[in-house]
């Protein structure tokens, strides 16, 4: 990010200071900041300030801040001050905004923006009402003017505490109680799976919970507790806010994306694909001044993995190539050419993408492709380098090391080769290996694969008449992926040949198909 120093003079001569106080701010900060009442929601927090520009102008600062639209809910909160430069919680609001949240601590850049604000709110304290200079004080626990990352963690349990006797003071304010949950999440590991027997979860939990026991519609509490539980076993505790999630910022992408984090747990991959559908469409309009683009790349990526799970190939296919025309990043467009059989496609994709692992998936993808059209050498070539570099490799993608994905894609590689050459016991073998290492993959949305190594092995099975281990595996798969389409296929068939049949799996497949556009003749292709 470029940035460019602005001298504050305005600021300077506010607070008395002899000299212009200079701090470096994104390019962004350049130009004025507009209302974009048409993509807000109904969201108002009442400030003490008569002056009605820096009052919607601080409503959509804290929406944008919900929507993890940092940069923008700063913007927002700079010009509600602006409006009226006496509003002490609208600098305590560019000072809230400018702290670290839940996809990013705070900065040393930033730091000092936070600091300064925080400032700026105190010497107007005077003018702000009790629970306005209640806000800021707490504020003054979070912010010090030698700020050290390494020692964040000191402020922000502070900031908890002094959030948590806000929250009991002020028992009837909803957003209080948001910030206090978001307070005590910033104090848990960001990534991985969560306990529900840990105390801290239940406790984020039940903060949330109470939040929107009195409005459902709640941005902030419904986005936080999408987060909190969609790595624990019960990810549909968000369910009923997240129904309404998607339009309370209706041009807010990330909030219109939201709501898939929980889909996808649940397996109700159409629901992702509208909700990832929609947050596209926000993620345009951007360009015209109708919505706010927050993270595209990864709305088009929840989109192109919750098509692939469902079956939708078309809506895959063109999210994936949406993304690789953002990023240039064509591993995906490859992926999902591979997961819907589309093998001549995948070899007029002839742009290679950066990164190790990315590089490794469109290498997957081509040798895949070229063993199904009759390139039995050149798929034998890709096979033994993804080998060789899962058993070599020190790269991560995401929060995954790189050999596990490597080698998920190369056993599934292997295993392809061997039962065209009629080896179908060396086939399972091989898949087995893919699933060993699927297996050690970290929790993440989405997941690095549109597809798992048991469609693959399942299939084996199948083709060896081994019907009951092809059931055990396609059931895991749907524990993993609930109602994945070819889970649901491939368990269907299984039980078929083991002479059963199940009502409730019937119905999720017929379901499933009424959403996909494919025909599957196998759960790999």
């Amino acid at each position: 990010m470029k940035y460019v120093f602005i001298v504050l003079t305005l600021y300077a001569g506010l607070i008395g200071l002899s000299n212009a106080q200079e701090l470096a701010y994104p390019d962004s900060f350049n130009e004025p900041m507009e209302l974009f009442p048409g993509a807000m929601g109904d969201f108002f927090f009442p400030i003490s300030s008569e002056n009605d520009l820096a009052q919607a102008y601080f409503n959509q600062g804290f929406q944008l801040m919900y929507s993890f639209a940092k940069e923008d809910a700063v913007r927002s909160f700079q010009a509600s001050h602006l409006a009226d430069p006496d509003c002490a919680v609208c600098w305590w609001g560019e000072s809230w905004a400018w702290g670290s949240y839940l996809n990013g601590a705070m900065t040393s850049a930033q730091a000092p923006r936070a600091y300064f604000a925080l400032k700026q709110a105190l010497l107007r304290i005077d003018s702000a009402n009790e629970k306005e200079a209640d806000m800021i004080r707490a504020l003054e626990v979070r912010y010090i003017e030698d700020f050290d990352p390494a020692n964040r963690r000191l402020q922000d349990k502070d900031y908890a505490d002094a959030m948590g006797e806000l929250a009991k003071k002020y028992p009837d304010d909803l957003d209080l109680a948001t910030l206090y949950g978001d307070a005590l999440f910033l104090l848990e590991e960001r990534r991985g799976y969560r306990s529900l027997e840990n105390p801290n979860v239940i406790r984020i939990h039940n903060i949330f919970l109470s939040v929107l026991e009195k409005d459902i519609r709640h941005p902030g509490a419904c986005h936080l507790l999408i987060h909190a539980t969609e790595s624990t076993p019960t990810p549909e505790i968000a369910a009923p806010c997240a129904k309404f999630l998607g339009k309370t910022i209706p041009g807010a992408s990330h909030i219109n994306h939201m709501p898939s984090h929980t889909w996808n747990e649940m397996g109700l991959w159409h629901e992702a694909v509208r909700a990832n559908t929609i947050a596209w469409h926000s993620d345009q309009k951007a360009a015209i001044g109708k919505g706010f683009a927050i993270y595209p790349t990864h709305n088009l990526t929840m989109l192109y993995y919750a098509a692939s799970m469902g079956g939708e190939s078309a809506v895959a296919i063109q999210a994936a190539k949406d993304l690789a025309k953002l990023n240039r990043n064509t591993a995906m467009h490859t992926l999902a050419l591979i997961r819907f059989g589309r093998f001549d496609e995948v070899l007029k994709v002839r742009d290679k993408p950066n990164g190790e692992i990315n590089i490794s998936m469109y290498d997957f993808s081509q040798g895949y492709a070229a063993l199904k059209l009759g390139n039995m050498e050149k798929a034998k070539s890709i096979s033994n380098a993804l080998w060789e570099l899962t058993n070599t490799t020190a790269a991560r993608f995401r929060f995954h090391a790189g050999k596990d994905i490597v080698g998920t894609m190369a056993g599934i590689l292997e295993g392809e080769i061997a039962w065209s050459e009629g080896k179908v016991e060396a086939a399972a073998e091989s898949f087995k290996r893919a699933t060993d290492y699927y297996e050690n993959l970290n929790y993440d949305e989405p997941e690095p694969l549109p597809f798992s190594p048991r469609h693959w092995l399942g299939a084996a099975y199948m083709e060896l008449g081994v019907f009951d281990k092809a059931l055990e595996q396609y059931e895991l798969d749907l524990i993993e992926h609930p109602h994945n389409i070819w889970g649901l296929w491939g368990t269907n068939q299984a039980l078929d040949k083991l002479g059963r049949s199940e009502s409730t799996i019937e119905q999720d497949l017929f379901k499933a198909e009424s959403y996909a556009d494919i025909w599957i003749p196998s759960t790999k292709l």
